[in-house]
């Protein structure tokens, strides 16, 4: 068990992540003076991840595991080992600015409703351009679809800091998600079956049925190289993508607006699916198809998690939720930006 010298672990899962850990690392450390602790949870690494870390980060604590259990798998088994108020999960491929953890451990501090929060995350190639994953804040559409401050669908944003408040929003990016311990261990983590893509929004979305509140902070800012785990575009991530979807509808959408909402929603797929089709790509629609196929061979055992997440259900915090379609908004209305959606 690691126990910590401050109140908040900074955890790197990482694999074979050495190439990242000698960019990125020495700001993350130089950072952590008094503030965090760094602990790195090496993921049955086949490189020398392992001895890189504790040669030149001495400072640095650090977990093995001797088989590689995934991306949520990796987290689970790493944190269960780690003894802490406070939990940033860290992926391996971002890089922090100066100064960026302060404003996130204040905001925490502030209310102890806040369940977990984000900083604004931007392109570590395009430091310019907001990033996919999180952008400045994650939001839900009434479809069950997932956007950003800063990201639709396929729009990215420029940042000319028109999103430097720090609001609640509906989820926060799992690529830097800072979170209470406790918190997060009694609702158990990250769902593994998720493995590695959705998996931050279905907690968060349990955060929110129990009331809590999930918060974008604007005083902060990392960078994220992205598509580590999973490429962009890659059969895999679209996999993923639908499945697990679908999957947090029936983990978290109330019954009485289920019945309705997952058949348009399972509609909305094969539309996409045979778009893709006749545009000639034939692996996206063998992944949406794949996808709905392992959606309803794994029903029972959704239903089964929707139960057990029940459990902590008090009144929902529903601040983040558009009310209306992101798929209407944004291919038929042709509206891109999320200042363009007004006020929800």
């Amino acid at each position: 068990m690691i126990s910590c010298t401050t109140d908040t672990a900074v955890v790197i899962l990482s694999y074979n992540g050495k190439p990242y850990h000698e960019a990125f690392l020495p700001l993350i450390v130089a950072e952590s003076k008094g503030l965090y602790d760094v602990v790195l949870i090496d993921n049955a690494s086949t490189d020398d991840t392992a001895a890189y870390v504790q040669a030149n980060f001495p400072e640095v604590k650090l977990i093995r595991l001797p088989v590689n259990k995934g991306f949520t798998g990796g987290y689970a088994e790493g944190i269960r080992q780690i003894e802490t108020k406070y939990l940033v999960m860290l992926s391996a491929d971002f890089e922090v600015s100066e100064g960026w953890f302060q404003p996130l451990h204040r905001l925490m501090e502030s209310d102890e409703k806040i369940a977990a929060c984000q900083p604004k995350i931007r392109y570590q190639k395009q430091k310019e351009l907001f990033e996919y994953a999180g952008a400045a804040g994650g939001y839900m559409d009434a479809l069950g679809y997932p956007f950003c401050r800063g990201r639709i669908f396929f729009t990215i944003e420029e940042d000319l800091n028109q999103y430097n408040d720090t609001i609640e929003c509906f989820w926060a990016s799992g690529g830097c998600f800072f979170t209470r311990s406790e918190l997060f261990k009694s609702f158990g983590g990250l769902d593994a079956d998720f493995f590695a893509h959705m998996e931050e929004i279905d907690l968060c979305w349990r955060f929110k049925n129990a009331g809590y509140k999930i918060m974008a902070c604007g005083d902060s800012t990392v960078f994220h190289v992205g598509g580590s785990v999973i490429s962009y575009g890659s059969p895999q991530k679209i996999f993923r993508n639908y499945r697990n979807g679908l999957i947090m509808m029936i983990k978290n959408v109330p019954v009485s607006e289920l019945l309705w909402k997952l058949p348009i929603r399972l509609n909305l797929d094969v539309v996409a699916a045979y778009r893709a089709l006749l545009s000639g790509n034939g692996k996206e629609y063998l992944a949406i198809a794949h996808a709905h196929f392992s959606f309803f061979a794994g029903i029972f055992t959704w239903i089964n998690k929707r139960k057990s997440a029940a459990r902590f259900n008090q009144i929902p915090n529903k601040k983040g939720i558009y009310q209306g379609s992101m798929v209407w908004q944004y291919f038929v209305k042709g509206k891109k930006k999320f200042s363009e959606l007004g006020e929800f």
